[in-house]
């Protein structure tokens, strides 16, 4: 970088030498013999003040055209920098929801795989739901929005599904205030919050009980409760998961600051706020 600069100054130098003697030389040549009427007197070639002059003058020319190049390079490099900072934003938040393919299936198979070592009649009523939900993940998570009834019926879904492996041990309630339709969201966000209800519920409990609701707030917000019992020796502050760490890392890619995510856990029940823009 020192180089650069060093280089820089020379030709600087360097230019305002040849551009002082072309100009100096041509006025003198072919305009007239005063080369520097602006002092009131002839003035003598490579005179230091006239030298002074010509380069003060020229330097003003050189100091505008510089800043304009210089406004030009920042903002091209302002442009690429962006440019980059979206890319690599899309490129993590594509990682990050295709890591929801393994975690989603993973969870459901082993749902399934429990049916099938308790010869289930269950079983083939949870292939097909599993069959549907795998083709909900696998279009929907390359996508950035999904209408929020779709993610409903697609929630609504994995609960039979694992009801039918803890044989009715959970009891669920769904509340929607507010027009749903035309709303979009993340695609999968709420699903890692509803596997996490269940894993704390049903922990060292033969029963859960979770409530689920989602309020939409004129056109601009959209809030999502979510509050399930557990078992007050289970010790749920430190199992969060790597379906927590994406999601919460999802919500802070996609929204910043402009969102609200809030556990608190009381008279042994977890609750959890989250309030995200849906414009």
């Amino acid at each position: 970088m020192r180089k650069r600069y060093w280089s820089y100054l020379f030709w600087l130098i360097f230019m305002l030498a040849m551009v002082y003697l072309v100009r100096t030389g041509l006025n003198y040549v072919l305009v007239t013999k005063n080369i520097w009427p602006e002092a009131g007197s002839s003035g003598q070639f490579l005179e230091l003040n006239h030298i002074v002059a010509v380069v003060l003058g020229e330097l003003y020319v050189i100091g505008f055209v510089s800043a304009i190049k210089l406004l030009i390079d920042w903002s091209i490099e302002k442009q690429r920098n962006e440019a980059l900072a979206k890319l690599q934003l899309s490129t993590e938040l594509k990682y990050l929801r295709t890591q929801i393919q393994p975690h989603f299936f993973f969870n459901t198979l082993n749902n399934l795989y429990a049916l099938t070592l308790s010869k289930s009649d269950n079983a083939p009523q949870l292939v097909i739901k599993i069959s549907d939900m795998m083709q909900y993940v696998l279009y929907e998570v390359n996508s950035s929005k999904a209408d929020l009834f779709e993610e409903i019926n697609h929630i609504n879904n994995f609960i039979d599904i694992a009801r039918l492996r803890f044989n009715d041990s959970i009891e669920f309630e769904t509340d929607i205030t507010g027009n749903i339709e035309d709303v979009e969201v993340p695609p999968l966000l709420f699903l890692t919050f509803i596997e996490n209800s269940f894993k704390h519920g049903l922990k060292n409990s033969d029963k859960v009980t979770v409530a689920m609701s989602f309020e939409v707030k004129g056109k601009d917000y959209l809030e999502f409760n979510l509050v399930n019992s557990f078992n007050s020796n289970s010790d749920i502050t430190n199992e969060q998961g790597i379906g927590i760490a994406n999601t919460k890392r999802r919500l802070n890619l996609l929204f910043g600051s402009n969102y609200v995510l809030e556990t608190t856990i009381r008279d042994n029940t977890y609750n959890l706020f989250l309030k995200i823009p849906i414009r």
